[in-house]
Parts: structure tokens; C-alpha cells; sequence
């Protein structure tokens, strides 16, 4: 990979909404470069790009993928991104190995729900940005129309570089809208004179010297003009439209043309690390300085085992050399370099400063790892996924699954940052989590097809819980006989509502809470254990059984089920016997009196209750306000956002929001989008909590 200098490299990253031809245009430019006889096509499974058995069924991407290309003595690296918003994870990942994003936009359906946010991505990344107008094949493309509402959303610095030459089955050809001079219109569908001046002010908006020339009337060379437009791509004054087809391939050669020309180099993007200390530092992008480099992307390949795709951004990395991985503090050797071209594989030697390359066989490296070289001690920033919002509840299907089933959703967890895998410690369930019902269900076909493990899935338990509201007070003997030494014990307990947010030293005292003598305070759940046993009516030694025993009740829960949380019980007297009483005897009276006298002080069920910021465009707020009010939903205000979006602020209960995300595509056609956090618990409605205590009733019976 040494044959390129770093002024020679292109790393562009294809983003967009799903269905626009991204994968379709890597394809036809790797073709028109000289790679294959003809196109790979997505729908009959010839790409190169979809790498994964899923992605050439389902035809679509769903998992990013990287092919290169030599062009104009450039070698442009491609990342080609999923389009739909379900597997956002991969182009977050992927932007951070790219200095410009294509935005990819079908001119057909125009701007796209997942269009507007892999443009905020790349800006957020400060990536240079290049949007293509696809389709132009297609029939019924308004094009003037078209450029007027890509800048209405994202801006009047978005200008066509070039224009169609006919639209639908007439479209031929491009004009370009780049001249000094006097351009003829040649059967395109709009002048290209029309958008000259629009690219002249932004081309010199970025170079003073320029715009002082142009302001003043000089004309500029041809060499001056295209340097400009370098520059201005990377300050962001100008964000080229390019016009294509890359079912045809028109239009596709003079796209490559642009990337080779104007596309940024390794070099013209600065990026910075944290320091020693905490000090910002920028990063040589000489290949000659330390290594920094950092993993993007794994995938767990069947063939070649762990791969990880590392962007090297400074220095040189070697195979068989030792860098140190910043998230774990330990050196790791480098066994195997190697280049990759969508599933081919070639082992190189080295990779120096701009290229991407894969590491293959290190199962340390995790999505995200800052790797450097020698002594340097520099952290990249973290890459921010959002956290997925859709549940299922999992199970293996068969005994030989269960042997397979965690090993296997490991890999897919390693593979993909949107995808988690918990316990849950009150439900006992084993729950995956990922941002959509699609991106479940692609992960049950890839468990079933490549680690040949079977899962059973459901809607996973809402986490109720419940505490109580009053104060009782009540004893309890447990008494069993059976010959020889038996079981004694009896204890008496209060219970008592805690508030939250209680400091427990100023708390708990003896002013409070009468012959008080310790106390345990469980900070996660607001539960204090008292001991406030008076004459030595209960042994020492029995009183941590008495304690362990209310806990193992407090989880079993006494209502429904659920973990018992925000309440204080005292142990203030009890009774034992010199032979038959024993830790199991107080452990299981602490158990049952509490259980008695818990349903004595008004007990209640807590929920869940989740923070939504809620993106739709502004003609859905109403929809979706009058949605989130049926699911007991609380509206906390709205924020206006660029090309016409709203964000909704809102709180709403958990148990309401385990379809949302159906709901919400349904209701602003697929244009929405969401994400939600923990909030806070609060009381259940009575009548929501008396059909959830039947329910649970009657499937203890049935058990």
C-alpha cells in the first residue's frame, strides 16, 4: 500500500437513505475504474460491495463495506454505508474513516427521512461533503425543483457542479456548470449559466485573495478556479451536486473525475486527540511520525476469523510490529496485515498514514480502540452510538442452541456497536436490544445461518416495581417439627415509606426510629434494614439471617412479582429456641412476615418512566402529539429544526412505548425517528396496576 503517496489518496464514504443506489454507484465506478468485466449488481447478488449473505437476500446493505479503486493516478477508497436508519451504527463508525461523505439522494423521491441525518453526520465529523443526484433516469424528477428544496433544507452553498442533460429515459448525458465564460445550454434541462454565479461566489468565499479579484471585476484562470474549489469543499462553502445514473453508468466517470480532483486528501482534514494531561492535540498526518491510528468497524468473517478495519490517521503501521491499544493500557502484535476489496482479502507489508486496512486475528481490538505506536500516550474521541430502544426477549430453541447461543451473540455484539445483550436482573431474561423490529430480525437470520443457532423470541417484561406507601407492623413465628431438632423462630417487623434522595446518616436515627442500633442502607433500591432489637430478644447471630431473608422476598417481589425498592424495615423483637433455632428458621420468618405485613401498608406498583425526543417533520407534530397523549405520554415542548423538523420533548411510561417505533413509521411514513432514556419511576394508575396483579396472578396459579 506504500505505492501512494498521502496526496494520492482519496477515503470517501457513500451515505444516504436506504434504496438511493450507493451500493449500485460503487459498482459502476469500480467498473468504469477497471475492476470486473461488467457491473456488480444488487439484485441479482453480484455486488462486490454486499459482503453478507443477509445483505444479497434481503437486497439491501446492512452492513458497511470497503472496495478501492485507482483513478487518475488517485487510489479512492470507498465505504459504502447501509441506507436505512435501522443500521445507523455502521455509517457512524464509517464516517470516522473518511475525509468527504457523498450524500447519495434519490432524484425521484427527493430528500429522505435517513438523507437529512448522514448529512448532519458527516458535518458533525467536519467530513468535506459532496451530494449525487441518482435516478435521473427514472421519470418524473423535477429538477429545478429538486435543487431548490436540497437548499431550502440544507443550504444555498449547495450547488450543481454539473446538470442533466435530459431526464428519465432522455437522460444522456451531464453539462458542467464550472466556466468562466459563456456556457451553452447543449440540450441540458436547465442553463448551466444558471447556477455559474452561485458557484463562482462560493468557489472565492473561502480564498480572500480570490474573492477580492473576483469582487473586482478580474477574470481568474481555469487553474485558479479549480485550486478553488478544493479549498472551498473543505472550508464547507460549496457543497457540489453531481448528477448521475448509476444503473446506466451516465454521468458516473465525471463523478469519479470530481473525487480524484476535489475530494480532500488525508492530509487537508485536521483531527485531534487528548493528551497527557488532557491537552488537545492535532495530528501529523506524516508517515514518517508515531503511529495513531484507530479501529472503525469489525467483522467476525467465517473464513478469516475476527477482522478488524483500522484507519491509520499518523505513522506507519507494520506487520509484525507491537502497537499499544489505549482502552486496555497493553501492547498487541500485529500478526497480519491486509488489504481488502469488498469479501477479497490481500496480505500487505504496511500501511501508512491515510490508508485503511484490516487487522486480522486480534480478538483484543474492539470498535473505536485508539492504537498507537511507541511511547506516545494520545486518546481519540470516543465514536458516540446511540443507544437501541427495541427489545426482545431470547431464548435458545433447542439444548445444543443453548451451548451456542452466548458465544454466538457476542460476535454480533462485537460486529455491532447498536447491538446489546443484557441480563436482566429482576425479569431474569436474556434481552437484545437494537434499533428497530428489522434490525432484530436480521440478527436472528445471521445467528441461524452462520453460527447455526435457533432462537424463540418475545416481547421482554416491563420492569415494574413496587414499594408501599403506609406504615405497618406485624410478627410472624415459623415453627417446624419433624422429628430430632426442628425450626424455631419468630420476629416482629415495622415497615416504613422512605423518601428519595435521603441523606441516611441524618436519617436514620435513634430520634426517628426508637432503640435503633444499626442500620444497612442499599442506595440502588432506597432500602435500609434497621436493627432495632431491644434486651437481646433476637440473637446477634440471627439478624443478618433475618436481613437476608427479607431481601430474598424483596426480589421475588410480594404483589406481582417485581423487586420491592423505597422502604426501611425494623426488626425490633423476636423469639428463639436454645435447640431448634437456626440461620435457615430466621431467614425464613423474615422472608414471610415481611411478605404479611408488606400487603398491610398500602402497597403500589411503580413504572418505568422514559425521557422521548421525538424528530418528525413539522406537518406530523400533530400526529405524533395526539399519539404520545393515548399512551399516557406527558409533552414537555418542541424545538424547531432545519428542513422543516420538529423535535418533541415528552415523558411516557415504558409499557406504552414497546411499539413505538412500528407506530412512529407509520404515522410520518418512515421520516421519523426517536431515541429515549431512563427518567425516573412513578406510580401505576389503579387500574393499569390491577390488570398487571391479576395478570400475574393468574400465571402463578397456572405455574
Amino acid at each position: 500500500m506504500s505505492k501512494f503517496r498521502l496526496e494520492q489518496i482519496r477515503n470517501i464514504v457513500l451515505v444516504g437513505h436506504g434504496g438511493v443506489g450507493k451500493t449500485t454507484l460503487a459498482d459502476q465506478m469500480l467498473y468504469k475504474a477497471g475492476v470486473g468485466t461488467r457491473p456488480g449488481s444488487v439484485d441479482d447478488g453480484t455486488s462486490l460491495l454486499d459482503t453478507d449473505d443477509e445483505a444479497r437476500q434481503h437486497h439491501f446493505s446492512i452492513s458497511a463495506a470497503m472496495v478501492h479503486f485507482e483513478h487518475h493516478g488517485m487510489r479512492i477508497n470507498v465505504i459504502d454505508t447501509p441506507g436505512y436508519p435501522d443500521f445507523v451504527g455502521q455509517v457512524i463508525s464509517a464516517v470516522c474513516a473518511a475525509e468527504t461523505a457523498i450524500i447519495t439522494i434519490n432524484a425521484a423521491a427527493g430528500i429522505e427521512a435517513n438523507t437529512r441525518r448522514t448529512f448532519e453526520l458527516a458535518g458533525k465529523a467536519h467530513l468535506a461533503r459532496m451530494i449525487v443526484l441518482n435516478k435521473l433516469d427514472h421519470e418524473n424528477v423535477d429538477f429545478p425543483r429538486l435543487i431548490a428544496t436540497i437548499q431550502e433544507t440544507f443550504g444555498s452553498n449547495c450547488i450543481p457542479m454539473n446538470v442533466p442533460c435530459g431526464i428519465g429515459g432522455n437522460f444522456k448525458g451531464v453539462k458542467t456548470t464550472l466556466s468562466t465564460g459563456p456556457v451553452e445550454q447543449n440540450g441540458a434541462v436547465v442553463s448551466p449559466a444558471a447556477y455559474g454565479v452561485a458557484m463562482m461566489d462560493a468557489i472565492v468565499e473561502a480564498d480572500e485573495e480570490l474573492m477580492e479579484r473576483y469582487l473586482d471585476g478580474q477574470e481568474l484562470k481555469s487553474d485558479e478556479v479549480l485550486g478553488g474549489i478544493n479549498k472551498a469543499i473543505g472550508a464547507g462553502t460549496l457543497i457540489p451536486i453531481f448528477c448521475v445514473s448509476a444503473r446506466t453508468g451516465v454521468g458516473v466517470a465525471q463523478l469519479m473525475d470530481s473525487i480524484a480532483d476535489f475530494a480532500l486528501t488525508p492530509g487537508e482534514l485536521v483531527r485531534h486527540a487528548t493528551g497527557d494531561g488532557g491537552q488537545d492535540v492535532e495530528i501529523s498526518t506524516s508517515a514518517e511520525a508515531p503511529l495513531v491510528a484507530q479501529v472503525f468497524k469489525t467483522r467476525i468473517d467465517p473464513f478469516v476469523s475476527k477482522m478488524s478495519f483500522i484507519r491509520v490517521l499518523s505513522g506507519t503501521l507494520t506487520k509484525d510490529s507491537t502497537v499499544r491499544d489505549m482502552r486496555t493500557g497493553r501492547g498487541v502484535k500485529i500478526h497480519q496485515l491486509l488489504d481488502v476489496q469488498g469479501g477479497q482479502v490481500e496480505a500487505v507489508e504496511e500501511a501508512h498514514a491515510g490508508d485503511v486496512v484490516v487487522v486480522a486475528k486480534v480478538d483484543e481490538f474492539q470498535v473505536g480502540d485508539t492504537l498507537v505506536g511507541g511511547d506516545r500516550s494520545m486518546v481519540l474521541p470516543s465514536i458516540e452510538f446511540p443507544t437501541p430502544m427495541i427489545g426482545l426477549a431470547v431464548e435458545p430453541k433447542s439444548r445444543s442452541d443453548q451451548q451456542k447461543i452466548s458465544g454466538a451473540l457476542h460476535k454480533i455484539e462485537e460486529e455491532d456497536p447498536t447491538f446489546r445483550i443484557t441480563r436482566d436482573p429482576q425479569t431474569h431474561e436474556m434481552v437484545m436490544r437494537g434499533m428497530s423490529d428489522l434490525h432484530l430480525q436480521i440478527v436472528q437470520e445471521r445467528l441461524h445461518k452462520r453460527d447455526k443457532v435457533d432462537v424463540v423470541v418475545h416481547a421482554p417484561k416491563v420492569p415494574y416495581r413496587e414499594t408501599c406507601s403506609g406504615r405497618a407492623e406485624g410478627s410472624y413465628r415459623h415453627k417446624k417439627q419433624s422429628g430430632g431438632s426442628g425450626q424455631f423462630a419468630e420476629v416482629h417487623l415495622r415497615i416504613y415509606p422512605l423518601p428519595q434522595d435521603i441523606d441516611p446518616e441524618t436519617y436514620f436515627t435513634r430520634q426517628q426510629f426508637e432503640s435503633l442500633r444499626e442500620f444497612h442502607y442499599d442506595k440502588e433500591l432506597n432500602f435500609a434494614f434497621l436493627d432495632c432489637v431491644s434486651g437481646g430478644s433476637v440473637p446477634n447471630q440471627f439478624i443478618p439471617a433475618v436481613e437476608k431473608g427479607i431481601r430474598e422476598r424483596m426480589e421475588k417481589g410480594v404483589m406481582a412479582g417485581y423487586q420491592v425498592q423505597d422502604l426501611a424495615v425494623a426488626l425490633f423483637f423476636g423469639k428463639d429456641h436454645p435447640v431448634d433455632s437456626n440461620e435457615a428458621a430466621f431467614r425464613t420468618a423474615g422472608s414471610c412476615c415481611f411478605r404479611d405485613i408488606f400487603q398491610q401498608a398500602r402497597p403500589s406498583l411503580l413504572e418505568p418512566v422514559m425521557h422521548l425526543e421525538v424528530t418528525v417533520p413539522a406537518d406530523h407534530v400533530g400526529s405524533v402529539t395526539s399519539d404520545l397523549n393515548t399512551r399516557r405520554g406527558r409533552m414537555e415542548g418542541m424545538d424547531p429544526l432545519p428542513g422543516n423538523m420538529t423535535v418533541v420533548q415528552a415523558r411516557a411510561p415504558l409499557s406504552e412505548l414497546m411499539t413505538y417505533a412500528r407506530s412512529l413509521s407509520s404515522m410520518t411514513g418512515g421520516q421519523g425517528s426517536y431515541s429515549m432514556e431512563f427518567s425516573h419511576y412513578e406510580q401505576v394508575p389503579p387500574h393499569e396496576q390491577q390488570k398487571i396483579v391479576a395478570s400475574a396472578r393468574m400465571k402463578h396459579d397456572e405455574e
